[in-house]
């Protein structure tokens, strides 16, 4: 009986010829196990080898594909040990040229006189005469055994495309051992079993896409869009198929897409049936306790993000929202303010920050916005005293702490709480799935908002956070001014600092940002502690200039921090501890020491801890004389724009996706097929798509047939956030 398209599509790889056990192990290591998972790898890049040049149409430096019958073929080895050069030579009607394959001996062997040959590479001058170095090469024709008679007017025979040669070629990555040649192989093997098969006239491939969706995007079938995206037809223009924009191309990855929407869309619907939360209500003692701490006039989109956050821990359902803002665009306030109404309905709240400055900052200004109210946040880090911390995980235990302020020592072992009925996570990607559902496991479904200062892209948004409600403050608060932007050349450093004694004698204070806090080894930087030793001394010897760091105690960092503050040290040389979290509305100027060192993202938060009050202020990037392409572009862009979601546009361009968000920690799903900077119009459309599919169906909380974890996993086997 044939075989169906679908049993060849499941069937593992080892059905394709030439697919060993040690080509298994490479293949598996990607996440390629079956044929279908062969056929959706596709090209990183394609290559038009159609035009069979005459040898003497060759020009030197350009790459280029030749045919013609093999003249000689021989093995030559060299004084280095275990290197050899196979040197061949091949003839067309037009004339000769050699080419010269490095460390393939095999290749003697291989190729004989006689044999009809194509020949794809780049054409330069070698030690011998002009010739082309470890082309790609394809045996065209065998010539009959007995019979190596050179036959002229190749030119004018047939028989010049092959797979490698003489057509637009897929360029494959290599995988371990498997090289982009074997690749190509397999994938032609397997398209045409797939097209033998549904020749047969037995079930044709089927088609995972919605009928309706496929035509409204004029889509081609799925069979033939994985045979035309690995082998185009001749005449496709190159510039589209390396865009990935050509019909098959895009319909293979709105399929994958539109999947991960659906299956979103699913977990979302899911969860809400699932897990019922209290709702909690809200009456007029509630309004007046938060008019009570209110310190100024909410922003719009402060508003319009309260009443989003509050309307959601009004329902039964658990609140699951990103709130995501510029630099001093008001989060922490927003999320106070909710805190507040859970407090009021009896409930428990945690505050999560990633490190231990952040926590204790964060705890300090917690308790002066909440000052006029009946709450008084705690504190619990991993360097607390023994007993005080005791003391703090028995009161969060018997539910007199209210509001918790903590590191991820919130989520240890021994930390039990009453009724957990709001987490809040702040700074949201420097954690890992794990840490933040184990937040959320310390109550019964707790709702949960996570915030961030570095903007997310919209396209990531939809891919690592797509189950989440989204809102943005895109607002400055009131009096807030932008920050000007300085790039200053080392050769000019003395510039920068003039600029810092000039803010100094207006009464001002002043950040200088280091990246690494001590002397290194292995780099020839200066550390932070001796860049604060030469400020104190030489540069600044009349200003009180102040030292922290991560690797400070606890209580040293405190007693720093708090004196910078109260405004007795003039100067604070830090390294990234005061990336967030820092609000010194006195301090007008910031020096990054080496600013090519730091990411766009970090620069733009260190940035922020200037420019919070109502005076001018002024971040000054002092960088090396030489900067690398990349270096150059973030720098320029951060002294073109002070708008937190244009950085984080182009921080994604400049970076790519796994790196903005940290693919391992955020849990962040891995496209197999697309990519959500490239696609991110794809990814766009197949979100819509996905929603008013889901919406038709009676039963939305079903998966779709396409959405099941046998066919779906394996593209985005990472997101299981």
């Amino acid at each position: 009986m044939p075989r169906r398209p679908t049993d060849l599509l499941e069937a593992p790889v080892t059905a394709l010829r030439g697919i060993g056990p040690s080509r298994v192990a490479d293949l598996e290591a990607v996440g390629i196990r079956t044929v279908e998972d062969l056929l959706l790898s596709l090209p990183r890049r394609y290559e038009d080898r159609g035009p069979v040049l005459p040898i003497t149409a060759l020009k030197p430096q350009t790459s280029a594909t030749v045919a013609g019958h093999v003249v000689s073929c021989r093995l030559r080895r060299t004084r280095r040990l275990r290197f050899t050069i196979v040197e061949l030579v091949i003839e067309d009607a037009s004339g000769r040229v050699r080419a010269t394959f490095l460390n393939r001996p095999y290749l003697a062997k291989h190729l004989r006189p006689g044999q009809r040959v194509a020949l794809h590479g780049r054409y330069d001058h070698g030690r011998g005469g002009p010739e082309l170095t470890n082309p790609d090469h394809e045996v065209l024709a065998e010539v009959p055994d007995g019979d190596q008679a050179m036959v002229r007017g190749v030119a004018k025979q047939p028989g010049t495309t092959g797979l490698h040669t003489g057509r637009i070629v897929p360029v494959y990555s290599a995988i371990g051992g498997c090289s982009p040649r074997m690749r190509r192989r397999w994938t032609h093997d397997a398209l045409a079993q797939l097209v033998s098969e549904e020749s047969r006239g037995v079930d044709a491939l089927p088609d995972p896409l919605p009928d309706g969706l496929r035509r409204e995007h004029r889509f081609p079938p799925r069979g033939e869009a994985l045979r035309m995206a690995h082998f185009p037809p001749g005449g496709t223009p190159l510039e589209t198929l390396n865009a990935f924009r050509t019909p098959a191309q895009e319909r293979l990855i709105f399929e994958e897409f539109f999947a991960f929407q659906v299956d979103l869309l699913r977990r979302r619907h899911l969860v809400a049936r699932r897990a019922a939360s209290r709702p909690l209500t809200i009456d007029d003692r509630m309004r007046r306790a938060a008019r009570e701490i209110l310190p100024f006039r909410l922003t719009n989109d402060q508003r319009a993000a309260l009443k989003s956050i509050v309307d959601d821990l009004r329902r039964p359902a658990p609140m699951h929202r990103l709130l995501q803002g510029d630099v001093g665009s008001g989060k922490t306030i927003v999320a106070l303010l909710a805190a507040l109404v859970v407090m009021e309905n009896g409930r428990q709240v945690a505050l999560m920050s990633p490190t231990e400055v952040l926590a204790e900052q964060q705890h300090a200004n917690v308790a002066r916005v909440l000052a006029p109210s009946r709450f008084t946040p705690h504190l619990l880090t991993g360097t607390l005293a023994p007993a005080v911390c005791r003391e703090t995980i028995a009161n969060i235990a018997n539910g007199s702490a209210r509001l918790v302020v903590g590191t991820h020592a919130l989520v240890q072992e021994g930390v039990t709480f009453r009724d957990l009925g709001f987490a809040v996570i702040d700074e949201q990607h420097r954690f890992g799935v794990l840490q933040r559902a184990a937040l959320a496991a310390k109550g019964l479904h707790p709702d949960l908002l996570v915030m961030t200062a570095t903007p997310i892209p919209r396209t990531l948004a939809m891919t690592a956070y797509g189950d989440l409600d989204v809102s943005e403050l895109r607002e400055r608060p009131p009096g807030r001014r932008p920050v000007a932007t300085r790039l200053c050349a080392m050769s000019r450093r003395a510039e920068a600092y003039d600029r810092v004694r000039s803010e100094l004698r207006a009464g001002h204070q002043a950040f200088v940002v280091h990246p690494l806090a001590e002397e290194s080894a292995t780099l020839d930087l200066q550390g932070a502690t001796t860049l604060a030793t030469e400020l104190g001394t030489v540069v600044f010897p009349n200003h009180r200039v102040g030292l922290v760091h991560g690797g400070l105690p606890s209580t040293d960092r405190q007693r720093t921090m708090a004196a910078f503050v109260a405004g007795t040290i003039d100067i604070l040389v830090a390294t990234t501890v005061v990336e967030v979290g820092i609000d010194i509305q006195n301090a007008t100027v910031m020096v990054i020491e080496q600013a090519e060192r730091f990411g766009l993202a970090q620069l733009h938060q260190l940035r922020g801890r200037v420019g919070r009050g109502e005076a001018a202020s002024t971040c000054i990037l002092v960088h090396a004389p030489n900067l690398g392409d990349r270096a150059q572009a973030r720098l320029q862009t951060l002294a073109a724009t002070g708008d937190g979601f244009e950085i984080a546009e182009r921080d994604l361009e400049l970076r790519g996706p796994g790196d903005v968000l940290g693919t391992r920690q955020s849990g962040m799903p891995l496209f197999r097929v697309g990519d959500i900077v490239r696609d991110h119009r794809l990814m766009a459309d197949a979100q819509r798509a996905a929603a008013v599919w889901v919406a038709a169906r009676k039963n939305a909380h079903e998966p779709p047939a396409f959405a099941t974890e046998t066919t779906v996993s394996g593209a985005y086997a990472h997101h299981r956030g």
